[in-house]
């Protein structure tokens, strides 16, 4: 498939309509924006069978960084409307492969933390509280949204003590007070 035949299947299977088909395929700003329209409808909708289909095709874009991009919203979005961490990690595992599209190992490995990320974020908000040895396999981004976000006492305490950096650490120690 080309590019301009990738953009407008997946602009059409959004729902997209006002997008220039033209102007995306030359500006990789556009189509970044455009992935980004088409990142929120996916993960608006309920279905997600076709979430593979379409992180292929994203990944498919010349640009490795804007497909990238598209694709950590997707994870973000996915993540943050997910109910519970093991229909998360059904839906990562089915997209995971598809990363092998990517050149650049530091961007597979990046949406692969990710995804490991949330994986802990949902964990601790069903009720987990990691060890200090887990908290420092989370990335400092999800270490700082577990300050900003939670509302465990026990994770809260234990950002405060162990978070990677006096930010986080300040953060949470506020939070818990």
């Amino acid at each position: 498939m080309t590019l301009r035949a990738d953009l407008t299947a997946l602009l059409a299977g959004a729902g997209i309509a006002d997008v220039d088909i033209d102007e995306a395929v030359a500006d990789e700003h556009v189509r970044s924006a455009a992935y980004q329209r088409v990142v929120s409808a996916v993960a608006d909708s309920q279905d997600r069978a076709g979430d593979r289909a379409i992180v292929a095709t994203i990944l498919r874009d010349p640009e490795e960084l804007t497909a990238k991009t598209a694709i950590v919203a997707l994870v973000d979005e996915i993540a943050r409307k997910a109910t519970d961490p093991v229909s998360f990690q059904r839906w990562a595992a089915a997209v995971l492969p598809e990363l092998d599209r990517l050149e650049a190992e530091g961007h597979r490995e990046f949406i692969r933390q990710r995804i490991r990320d949330w994986l802990f974020y949902l964990s601790v908000e069903d009720g987990q509280v990691p060890t200090p040895e887990e908290l420092a396999e989370v990335t400092d981004w999800m270490q700082r949204l577990l300050a900003e976000e939670s509302t465990s006492a026990p994770v809260l305490g234990l950002l405060a003590e162990s978070g990677r950096t006096k930010k986080i650490r300040n953060i949470a120690k506020n939070r818990v007070r």
